[in-house]
């Protein structure tokens, strides 16, 4: 059997979402500052601003969920110094307020998501109620 740290979560899940954070940040890093932008048309309209959401709502979740708020809050910084950082750092890149806009939207969507994520009662064999699988 698995065990558990204090918060009651498997510690073997636990490691794997920390490792999936990292995973996460570091491509968020490789997108944003060492990958050369292609040319060419985008696969659908707006295609930047729904993967700005991506790269920085996902992490947020995840940080959320694993309780790390400072990475959160490292996450959220990222999100408002990304485009300057672009236009000082790399010559592929220029700064765009949207951008900014779309990785905020992205980190208020990950709150909306954990939050209802923690709503949902977890079940287990202890919780069950002794008639929970008959009809009523």
């Amino acid at each position: 059997m698995l065990t558990q740290d204090p918060e009651g979560v498997p510690k073997l899940r636990r490691g794997l979402g920390w490792l999936l954070l990292v995973v996460m940040l570091v491509a968020q890093v490789w997108v944003l500052y060492l990958l050369v932008p292609g040319e060419g048309e985008p696969y659908f309209a707006h295609q930047d601003k729904v993967g700005h959401v991506l790269l920085f709502g996902a992490p947020f979740a995840l940080a959320l969920l694993l309780r790390a708020r400072r990475v959160a809050l490292g996450i959220l910084l990222h999100a408002l110094l990304s485009e300057p950082l672009q236009q000082v750092f790399t010559t592929t890149r220029s700064m765009d307020v949207w951008d900014t806009v779309a990785d905020l939207v992205g980190i208020a969507l990950a709150v909306l998501a954990v939050a209802l994520i923690r709503r949902v009662p977890e079940r287990s064999p202890e919780r069950e109620p002794a008639d929970a699988g008959v009809w009523r």
